[in-house]
């Protein structure tokens, strides 16, 4: 093996607390390029050059990977040689003078607030599945949680006397708000749905499936899939198209970009701005031709 990962991965947890997911997402990237850097005959750390680097770049793209699935894996090996060359490990960093490819930005995909209320109104029955269900809906649109985190949440992060939920992944925590139609589906769900799907089983977090056990990302994507073909909505829609929708519609009503941020979880403005900043101008160019007299 020629990067020693253990010690990285456990920085990445122990000192930037970062998701387990991000996490993830390095250790796969850097064992590809481990297992490249074998091939090539590479089998120290202190031999990486920045042109087997750019080699290695070229050879993900004929593999016929992603733009954003090459920037990716360029960002992980930045993240390991960066750390490598801080502990002296290296004399020099061969990433300094890699770029990742070019990402076009695009708009996130969204829903349009009636398609929304169509899709949170699909799970309408009394059953613990339904019951659950319109729970989960609810509560994602109405906080912008990301997928890990809304199966993460446990039932002592949720405040329904306040209204709100207490949000944490990757060692960070955020209180974010959500309003009287969400507290209602969570209340019915936990008088008469959670106990009946746990069957006797214990878990402190506030989702579980059929089966009494954790909730899975691929578990809560198969629900969005299934409610939205049900509603009629034709458009390519994941779980992730509820965040974005929570963001867009917050925005487009006026909301400033700092509460966005805030409750999106998004450390930086910048990020934020970078998604959404387009319907701030947008609306202020409907408010001006609406209002100004020569608009």
């Amino acid at each position: 093996m020629c990067l020693e990962l253990p010690q990285f991965i456990n920085y990445l947890k122990e000192q930037k607390k970062a998701s387990e997911s991000t996490v993830d997402s390095y250790q796969r990237d850097l064992k590809k390029l481990d297992s490249y850097l074998a091939e090539q005959g590479v089998d120290e750390v202190a031999n990486v050059t920045a042109t087997t680097l750019n080699s290695y770049i070229l050879y993900l793209e004929k593999q016929g990977m992603s733009t954003a699935t090459v920037s990716r894996n360029v960002s992980s090996m930045k993240a390991f040689f960066h750390y490598v060359y801080r502990r002296h490990e290296i004399p020099d960093d061969p990433t300094e003078t890699i770029r990742a490819p070019h990402i076009e930005k695009k708009m996130p995909g969204t829903l349009s607030q009636e398609e929304t209320v169509r899709l949170l109104e699909q799970p309408s029955g009394d059953t613990p599945k339904e019951l659950r269900d319109r729970a989960m809906l609810e509560l994602m649109y109405a906080t912008g949680m990301r997928v890990t985190e809304l199966i993460l949440v446990r039932t002592a992060d949720v405040h329904l006397g306040l209204n709100y939920v207490l949000c944490s992944e990757g060692g960070k925590e955020r209180v974010i708000p959500f309003g009287d139609m969400t507290k209602h589906a969570i209340e019915r769900y936990l008088k008469e749905g959670r106990e009946k799907l746990l069957k006797g089983k214990k878990s402190d977090l506030l989702f579980v499936n059929c089966s009494g056990s954790d909730m899975s990302r691929q578990g809560f994507w198969k629900i969005v899939k299934s409610y939205a073909a049900k509603a009629g909505i034709t458009s390519d829609i994941t779980p992730q198209t509820l965040r974005h929708s929570f963001a867009v519609h917050l925005i487009q009503n006026g909301a400033p970009l700092e509460s966005v941020q805030a409750m999106l979880g998004h450390s930086d403005l910048s990020t934020t701005q970078a998604a959404y900043v387009n319907l701030g101008v947008d609306r202020m160019q409907r408010v001006y031709h609406a209002a100004h007299p020569r608009g």
